[in-house]
């Protein structure tokens, strides 16, 4: 019943979303070398699907932000993801601080390589706060589509299993950081990973968990 509840919470939420504005993705472009730009039909598929599948309008591109643009308050679902080193610069780690604090979310998704340098770098934007693992019964794994295992598992990196890792602020979740997944591969064409239908489809499924979770909490 609890379940139940939440869902009709949620689809009323984006219903109405849907009818005032037109949901989009921010993929932050950030320094030290890494490539922000992977995976570049990612996130247009992702926003098809949810279109698609959901009642929320969607943009069907993402846009490309640096930290430090003024219009960064305009965005309030921030993406990153790569598999290289991520530097941020102080006003960049402030800018982002602020943002976050100020009602946005940043999902991170480590394409493989960019773990070491994303949690230096977070850690500079909240010194005083430790990623906690979700649990597999947590709400973002039940916001539209019912994941009972918790986060999928996409493309094999260490052979370890995927963690879907969170900040918090109280109850809310500023970031969210899903590891040892990678399910912006699973979020691109079929042509370029040649990953069955039914992975695809649930990465998609997730990152659609994601978008409803981060516009209802």
């Amino acid at each position: 019943m609890y379940n139940k509840i939440i869902f009709l919470i949620t689809l009323a939420c984006c219903l109405n979303i849907s009818k005032s504005q037109t949901f989009s993705i921010a993929r932050i472009h950030y320094n030290g070398g890494g490539d922000w730009y992977s995976d570049p039909s990612s996130i247009p598929n992702l926003l098809d699907y949810l279109t698609a599948n959901t009642p929320v309008s969607a943009h069907r591109k993402e846009f490309q932000i640096k930290l430090t643009d003024d219009n960064i308050s305009q965005h309030p679902f921030l993406y990153m993801t790569g598999h290289g080193n991520i530097k941020l610069s102080d006003d960049e780690v402030i800018s982002l601080r602020s943002a976050l604090m100020s009602g946005s979310f940043l999902h991170a998704d480590d394409n493989y390589g960019m773990d070491e340098s994303f949690r230096r770098e977070i850690k500079k934007v909240f010194p005083n706060k430790d990623f906690v693992q979700l649990p597999k019964d947590h709400a973002i794994f039940n916001s539209y589509y019912k994941f009972e295992n918790g986060l999928p598992k996409i493309h094999e990196h260490d052979k370890k299993p995927p963690q879907a890792l969170a900040l918090f602020e109280g109850e809310k979740i500023l970031v969210l950081y899903t590891y040892e997944s990678d399910l912006g591969d699973g979020w691109e064409d079929a042509s370029v990973h040649n990953d069955p239908l039914t992975l695809r489809e649930s990465a998609l499924k997730m990152g659609v968990n994601i978008i409803y979770f981060s516009l209802i909490q």
